[in-house]
C-alpha cells in the first residue's frame, strides 16, 4: 500500500469501527453498570452539561494517548487516534447538535440519512429507564418501522414505563 493508502484506510476504519464499538458501549455500559453516569442523559433536565458527557472525557483521553503514542513509538496509532477524533467531531454534531440540539440553533431534518438517524435516536429516549430501549448506534440506525415494531413489543414484554410525547423524552 502507499504512504497516503495506509492512513485513509486507518482513519476510515477506525470512524467504522468506532461506531461499533459506541453501540457497544451505550447498550452494554452505558445502559449497564455505568448507568449511573449515562442515566444523567435520559432524564429531562435544563442544564447546559450533565454528568453523561464524561464519556467524551474518556474518549478523548484515549484518543489523546493514542497520539502520544502514535507520535512516539508506533506511527500508524497516530492515523487511528485521528479516526477516534473524527467519529467524536461527527457524533458531536450527530447526537448532540443534531437530535439533542445543544446548540444555539435548531435544524430538524425533514428527510434523508439525518432524519433516519434524528427519529432513530428520538425512538431510544421514548423509554423512561434504561431497560427496553432501541437504537443504541449513533451515526447509523436500524430501519424507523423495525424500531418501532421493537419498542411496542418490548413495552408489552416488559410492562415500560414510556414518555408522553416526544418533546418529555428528550426535553433538557
Amino acid at each position: 500500500m502507499s504512504n497516503v493508502l495506509i492512513p485513509a484506510v486507518l482513519i476510515i476504519g477506525t470512524v467504522m469501527f468506532m461506531e461499533f464499538v459506541a453501540w457497544f458501549t451505550h447498550k452494554y455500559i452505558m445502559h449497564g453498570w455505568a448507568w449511573g453516569w449515562h442515566k444523567s442523559h435520559h432524564v429531562p433536565h435544563k442544564d447546559s452539561f450533565e454528568k453523561n458527557d464524561l464519556f467524551a472525557v474518556v474518549f478523548a483521553g484515549i484518543s489523546i494517548v493514542l497520539f502520544y503514542l502514535g507520535a512516539n513509538y508506533y506511527d500508524p496509532l497516530w492515523w487511528i487516534a485521528i479516526g477516534m477524533t473524527l467519529y467524536g467531531l461527527l457524533y458531536f454534531v450527530a447526537h448532540d447538535g443534531l437530535v439533542h440540539q445543544r446548540w444555539p440553533f435548531r435544524v430538524v431534518p425533514k428527510s434523508g440519512y439525518a432524519k433516519r438517524i434524528y427519529q432513530a435516536h428520538r425512538l431510544h429516549h421514548a423509554v423512561k429507564g434504561r431497560d427496553g430501549c432501541v437504537s443504541f448506534g449513533f451515526l447509523w440506525a436500524p430501519q424507523i418501522d423495525n424500531l418501532k415494531r421493537e419498542l411496542r413489543e418490548n413495552q408489552a414484554e416488559l410492562k415500560l414505563e414510556m414518555y408522553e410525547s416526544e418533546e418529555d423524552a428528550l426535553s433538557k
